[in-house]
């Protein structure tokens, strides 16, 4: 008899430490089940502190104080972001989110932000390369490092926001192409105006402030770098990557089911919610899109979406296939503009 008691005492306990991890885990409301430091930021905290953690959100003008500039906060220490996350800050919208998220999960996501958006103001190399930028970069490829449309016969001013930009442009190709220019476009060399030193710090700072990092738990595998600045030739015909093909006629009932609400029916970004849309819809028949975007780019654009924007990443919802037959049908409809419906 003491051995039966003995061993259901040992059961029931066993089964109340289940019962305790169990309700653990579902405090925490990860919609994939991902706990990766970039999908935390961006579903806890973009929504105030934006996707570059430079507080520019759609929330920051209703919010008093308004989000925190990580970009500009050398003062924040590691230790003082934990106890921020964890707790709250009083006077502030931050809230705690001790609820949500566990101690592992608010020290990587503290990590994170450091490594991620907070380099500039911790490093003075960086910090001297914000200036340079500004002085001499920020005319052409915006504040934000967006880049704008060139001038006639002129390729647009490279983005360095976008995928493409990360995947293709390596720390050796940025100091060549600011110390020595780029031939046929707008990009001046500046070996003549700035010193080695700078050119290198306002590279660094390009890299390491405006260029996002991939977010999202999207791979480098699945990212499809393939925008060639350039009209015509190889870089326009480029195939998808993995060998994959598209389906023109399936990619158009995908596009006219998902897409032509926002885009538009003739894709010039002026579907029945583009009203209401802030930033606007992509125009696929703008003549940038059209000189800048390949079927590996436009691949990229659908997988991943556009942060900041209503574009959602369709890597969630649709299969590699049917991004494949879309972006297809983008392709061939609007860029090269031969208005199949099937082939």
């Amino acid at each position: 008899m003491t051995r039966h008691i003995h061993l259901a005492s040992t059961l029931l306990f066993a089964f109340l430490v289940s019962l305790g991890s169990n309700a653990g885990a579902g405090e925490r409301p990860l919609k994939n089940g991902a706990a990766k430091p970039d999908v935390l930021y961006h579903n806890y905290c973009s929504v105030c502190h934006g996707d570059r953690g430079d507080g520019n959100s759609r929330a920051k003008n209703s919010l008093v104080p308004p989000p925190k500039d990580f970009t500009r906060s050398p003062e924040l220490t590691r230790d003082t972001m934990i106890t921020i996350i964890t707790h709250g800050k009083s006077g502030t919208a931050m809230t705690g989110w001790k609820t949500q998220l566990d101690d592992r999960e608010i020290a990587a996501l503290a990590d994170y932000i450091r490594a991620t958006f907070m380099q500039v103001s911790l490093d003075p190399k960086l910090q001297r390369g914000r200036v340079v930028y500004a002085q001499n970069c920020m005319v052409c490829h915006g504040d934000r490092g967006q880049g704008a449309p060139g001038a006639a016969g002129l390729i647009p001013a490279r983005d360095f926001t976008t995928p493409q930009a990360r995947a293709e442009l390596t720390r050796e190709r940025m100091v060549s192409a600011v110390t020595n220019g780029r031939p046929n476009t707008a990009m001046a060399a500046f070996s003549g105006r700035l010193p080695a030193a700078d050119i290198e710090a306002v590279v660094d700072y390009v890299r390491a402030g405006l260029m996002l990092p991939a977010t999202g738990g999207i791979s480098g595998t699945n990212a499809h770098a393939g925008r060639k600045e350039q009209q015509g030739g190889e870089g326009m015909n480029m195939p998808f990557a993995n060998n994959l093909t598209g389906n023109v006629a399936k990619g158009e009932k995908l596009y006219m089911a998902n897409c032509a609400t926002c885009h538009g029916y003739k894709g010039d970004g002026q579907g029945p919610r583009a009203y209401f849309i802030n930033p606007k819809p992509r125009n696929f028949i703008d003549k940038n899109f059209r000189l800048a975007f390949n079927r590996p780019a436009i691949y990229t654009a659908v997988h991943d979406g556009r942060l900041g924007a209503e574009m959602p990443a369709w890597s969630k919802v649709l299969s590699e296939q049917e991004m494949t037959d879309v972006s297809e049908f983008v392709f061939r409809r609007f860029v090269q503009g031969r208005g199949e419906s099937s082939k």
